[in-house]
């Protein structure tokens, strides 16, 4: 028995988030499916991020057990030959077999996507969200001064999340403006459910001027989700990569 770790890149447009479901089409589905059928036993994925339904991935990872003897880094070629055209492996490797992409200490990256402009662009539309409004970028990305570090982000967490403590460390955050997209980028340790989209619906909020960019530190410590602002649109959303230590 041997463990393969995979970097999964995915378009998430059409699945249902990363985890399998009873009545949905997910990215982890498709993996366990294929490798099921490539490997003649069932497979079963375990994954470093769990993203909603909408959102992409350019570097997931994944890890799985199997008693062939294929070598890790052939699983790549194999995979992308029969995997979905929406899903693609960028690396795969054996690794230490109790490597465990959930427990291991990480930091993941995200970045959030606005086209920020008069009309939209339709080949835009499954990778950003549209925002005709004209943001302030320069007031965005003071308010994201307020979130770095160890903070409890219980304003900024989804409900129904089931998570033992709301205190998470975020490690780094920027906001800049490329043309007509800007874009939120942050890492950090760990992440609540939905939080990253809360935090870029509530810097919109204050991009547009319906807050100063101090009113961040105040939502922070409410502690309070009804104090935050909405959660962005899953489509802006793209995990692009995740660092182990």
């Amino acid at each position: 028995m041997k463990r393969v770790g995979l970097v999964v890149a995915y378009d998430g447009t059409k699945y249902s988030g990363w985890q399998t479901q009873p009545n949905g089409i997910t990215i982890q589905g498709a993996l366990n499916d294929t490798l099921s059928e490539l490997l003649g036993e069932k497979i079963e994925t375990i994954g470093a991020s769990r993203t909603d339904a909408g959102v992409h991935a350019l570097g997931n990872v994944a890890v799985f057990d199997t008693e062939s003897r294929i070598p890790g880094e052939k699983f790549s070629y194999a995979l992308n030959q029969r995997l979905p055209e929406d899903i693609r492996i960028q690396l795969s490797e054996e690794v230490e077999p109790d490597f465990h992409p959930r427990y291991c200490d990480s930091e993941k990256t995200y970045e959030y996507r606005i086209l920020n402009r008069r009309f939209p662009v339709p080949t835009e539309r499954l990778y950003s969200y549209f925002y005709h409004y004209k943001l302030d970028v320069d007031k965005m990305k003071e308010a994201t001064s307020y979130l770095i570090g160890r903070h409890d982000f219980a304003s900024f967490c989804g409900s129904g999340a089931q998570v033992k403590t709301t205190i998470r460390t975020v490690t780094s955050m920027d906001v800049w403006r490329d043309g007509d997209m800007v874009t939120i980028r942050i890492s950090g340790t760990g992440f609540l459910y939905n939080m990253v989209r809360i935090i870029s619906g509530t810097l919109i909020e204050i991009g547009n001027g319906q807050y100063p960019p101090e009113r961040m530190d105040k939502i922070l410590k409410a502690c309070d989700r009804g104090a935050a602002g909405p959660t962005a649109p899953a489509q802006g959303l793209t995990l692009m990569g995740i660092e182990f230590f």
